[in-house]
């Protein structure tokens, strides 16, 4: 059966992937509810506004009001809750705005959500489900060889991770004292198309052919799982309609890379692709200060959503960054347009 998915923060990296995955492949609606922050781009949607399975509503999670007439002019089946800030750099010098909207915000997506859930019929209520993203840095640190698992305690080491490892136990609590519909994923790092240019992979890609320095935080020996993000948008999808309400699922893909190898790999498709005349990307790596309490190793074992929901990421990091690094090739006006 048809649904509408209302989805937060459809216009930005991850949201985007998600709404593009839903209406090229299923029969589903979509009501889109961003508020169009630096992060969130409609040019990331290209194409969908004449599609008629799809709203946009430029609202503001932290806007109680107007999210009640979201919900009361649409009516949703689903919600995939992803609007968050995003960026640990920024909760560094900024963590206000990461505690207004992903720890406010998300309180007032469950107390709206579950106001308008009660107020359903029986049949509408039990196909209702509340869809929480989150992030495997609630998890804090690994050592070598062990893999964060769904029952990892939580130790967060920024205001992001601390924030989205609140918003966590909101969703939970809602889920315990109100039986309130929920699941929860927790994703390794995302990369791909439509990324934007302040996180590390488009990052460098845009500084490389830039001719700016590649700067890489102390000596870029940090551990992260690389997840494509259209991968992972197959996998929330998965998730908001086949999983078990209650439960948590971890989605990773099985990419462990440290971040001087992410860089050099993306040098090395840069010489492959435009070559310099003289030299090599690898020539504007710089080494700088490494950031505050800066997490060493994050890997996740999915062996849950792999067994349970029968997801496994189609994409290797050596296929997905190829593709990564063509699109932003391709797609230079955008990085442009975004980071005006």
């Amino acid at each position: 059966m048809a649904k509408k998915v209302l989805v937060t923060g459809g216009a930005g990296f991850i949201g985007s992937a998600v709404i593009r995955f839903i209406l090229q492949n299923t029969d589903d609606c979509v009501v889109n509810i961003d508020a169009l922050t630096y992060a969130g781009n409609l040019e990331s949607l290209q194409g969908t506004a004449s599609n008629s399975a799809y709203t946009f509503e430029q609202v503001d999670i932290c806007n109680k009001k107007e999210l009640v007439r979201v919900f009361s002019e649409h009516s949703p089946d689903v919600v995939m809750h992803l609007a968050a800030e995003s960026h640990v750099d920024r909760s560094i010098n900024s963590p206000s705005d990461f505690i207004l909207t992903n720890v406010v915000g998300t309180y007032n997506m469950l107390e709206v959500a579950k106001a308008y859930w009660s107020n359903l019929d029986k049949n509408k209520q039990d196909r209702f489900i509340f869809h929480h993203i989150s992030t495997d840095e609630v998890y804090g640190d690994l050592e070598d060889g062990e893999l964060f698992t769904e029952e990892t305690p939580y130790c967060p080491s920024s205001p992001y991770s601390a924030s989205k490892a609140a918003s966590d136990h909101l969703v939970r609590a809602w889920f315990r004292t109100y039986d309130f519909p929920v699941v929860i994923s927790n994703c390794s790092n995302n990369y791909g198309p439509y990324q934007f240019p302040e996180k590390l992979i488009p990052l460098i890609i845009n500084n490389a052919i830039e001719g700016k320095k590649l700067p890489i935080y102390g000596a870029g020996d940090q551990v992260r799982d690389w997840l494509y993000v259209e991968d992972h948008a197959e996998a929330l999808y998965k998730v908001v309609t086949k999983g078990k309400l209650g439960q948590t699922y971890n989605i990773g893909g099985h990419n462990e890379k440290k971040n001087i190898d992410v860089v050099m790999t993306i040098c090395n498709l840069l010489d492959e692709l435009i070559p310099l005349a003289d030299r090599s990307y690898t020539s504007q790596i710089t080494h700088v200060e490494d950031r505050p309490g800066h997490d060493k190793r994050y890997a996740i074992d999915a062996a849950k959503i792999s067994r349970d929901l029968s997801w496994q990421p189609s994409e290797t990091f050596e296929s997905g960054i190829r593709k990564t690094v063509l699109w932003y090739l391709d797609n230079k006006e955008w990085c442009v347009a975004v980071t005006k």
